[in-house]
């Protein structure tokens, strides 16, 4: 393991998990808040670890493995709390979505990877808009309470839904191109 910013980048991401449970369950007005600042942060370095690895060269097989490993525990971890402290219909409905559908996509790229054919389904515009609309709910339902008038729940929600339509798109984007392969291979 080459241990360069870029990785460790991740490797702080995936210790904030912990951090992030506790403080989401600590009996303080400002620990559901501090939670969804310490998330936001958590996903700032999501952003800057990719960069920083390929601006400053950094790139490695380990924050390749690692760095989408990292995304998947955190955004599991938090959807999985706030599914078991808000059981809404919605909330719980967008979690098995998301985290269904990372399940799919990671079977799916495993198996193409079997077959070489890893570019097929290679990460696409939607699936980055799909994170994008999927961190920003999260960090506002963990975050719950009104922010200077800000409904951050109700905002979370609408995002989760938003999140939850672009994941099922996305994996129908993902399916279809793992369809094609399968149908050249039959030839």
């Amino acid at each position: 393991m080459i241990l360069n910013i870029p990785n460790s980048l991740t490797l702080i991401r995936i210790a904030f998990i912990p951090v992030i449970i506790i403080m989401f369950y600590l009996p303080y007005e400002w620990a559901r808040p501090a939670s969804a600042w310490l998330y936001g942060v958590a996903c700032i370095t999501d952003w800057f670890d990719g960069y920083l690895a390929r601006k400053l060269g950094q790139s490695s097989a380990f924050g390749a493995f690692m760095d989408p490993v990292a995304d998947k525990l955190i955004v599991s971890v938090a959807l999985i709390m706030l599914a078991s402290a808000h059981p809404e219909v919605i909330i719980v409905l967008g979690t098995c979505i998301i985290v269904g559908r990372e399940i799919v996509i990671s079977a799916l790229r495993e198996w193409m990877a079997e077959l070489g054919k890893r570019d097929a389904v290679a990460v696409s515009m939607l699936g980055k808009y799909k994170t994008f609309a999927q961190m920003f709910a999260i960090g506002f339902l963990l975050h719950r309470d009104d922010w200077y008038g800000l409904p951050t729940h109700q905002i979370g929600v609408i995002l989760l839904i938003i999140a939850s339509i672009l994941t099922v798109a996305s994996m129908i984007d993902y399916m279809k191109a793992g369809w094609k392969v399968i149908e050249q291979g039959k030839h």
